[in-house]
C-alpha cells in the first residue's frame, strides 16, 4: 500500500486507514487480523491527480493572484481578490493534500492582509470547537513560521498535510485538535513544516 500510494513510511498508511475508518468509509472486521471492509464510497469520485514528489509547497500565486490589491486612493472601493482553491485539507487524522489548483474564489480584501493566500476545503471534524466544520473553505496565508496558538496547515513527514492548532513544547511541536475525540500529536521539529496560517473561513449553506 505504501509503494502504491508513493508514501515514504508505513505510518502514513496507518493514518490514512484511521482517517477512512473515522469517516465511515471502511470498518475493521473483528477477530480477523488486518481485515477491512469497504462500507461506502465517496459520493463523487475525484479526478485522478498525479502526486508530485517532494515537500508540499504549493506554488499557488502567480502575479497578483491571491494578493490584496492596493487601491489607487483611499476613496476607491475595494475589489474582490481571486484566491486559488488548492484542494482538500484534513481536519482530523492527516491525509494527503491535493496540490493542483481546482478553481478560484472571489474573496473580499477585508478578509485578507498582505502577502500570498490560498484556500483549502476542510475534510473532517477535529476542529469543530474552533468553529471549523467539514466542508468549510479555509483561507490560508502562505508562510513558513507561526506562533503558538495559531491554526496552521502543517506538513508531517513531507507527505501528509493537516489543519491543526500549533503548540510549541520545548524542542517539540504539538498539533492540537479542537475536538476532545482527537488526541494531541507531538512531533520532533524536523518532522513538521508549516505551510501557512489560517486567516479566514468561508461557509456555504
Amino acid at each position: 500500500m505504501k509503494d502504491a500510494l508513493g508514501l515514504q513510511s508505513k505510518s502514513g498508511i496507518h493514518r490514512l486507514i484511521m482517517a477512512l475508518e473515522e469517516r465511515g468509509f471502511i470498518r475493521r472486521l473483528p477477530n480477523r487480523a488486518r481485515a477491512l471492509e469497504v462500507v461506502k464510497l465517496p459520493e463523487a469520485a475525484a479526478p485522478a491527480v498525479t502526486r508530485p514528489t517532494g515537500r508540499f509547497s504549493p506554488n499557488v500565486i502567480e502575479g497578483s493572484l491571491g494578493r490584496r490589491p492596493q487601491p489607487a486612493n483611499e476613496d476607491e472601493d475595494p475589489r474582490s481578490v481571486s484566491v486559488p482553491v488548492m484542494g482538500r485539507i484534513a481536519a482530523g487524522v492527516p491525509i494527503e493534500a491535493i496540490q493542483s489548483r481546482s478553481h478560484t474564489i472571489s474573496v473580499s480584501p477585508d478578509m485578507l492582509g498582505g502577502g500570498e493566500h490560498f484556500a483549502l476545503e476542510v475534510r473532517g471534524d477535529s476542529m469543530i470547537e474552533a468553529g471549523i466544520l467539514d466542508g468549510d473553505l479555509v483561507l490560508i496565508k502562505k508562510q513558513t513560521t507561526a506562533d503558538t496558538g495559531d491554526i496552521v496547515v502543517a506538513l508531517v513527514d513531507d507527505e501528509e498535510a493537516t489543519l491543526k492548532r500549533l503548540r510549541k513544547r520545548g524542542a517539540s511541536i504539538a498539533l492540537e485538535a479542537a475536538n476532545p475525540a482527537y488526541e494531541t500529536r507531538i512531533f520532533g521539529p524536523d518532522r513538521v513544516a508549516i505551510q501557512g496560517r489560517l486567516v479566514g473561513l468561508i461557509r456555504r449553506y
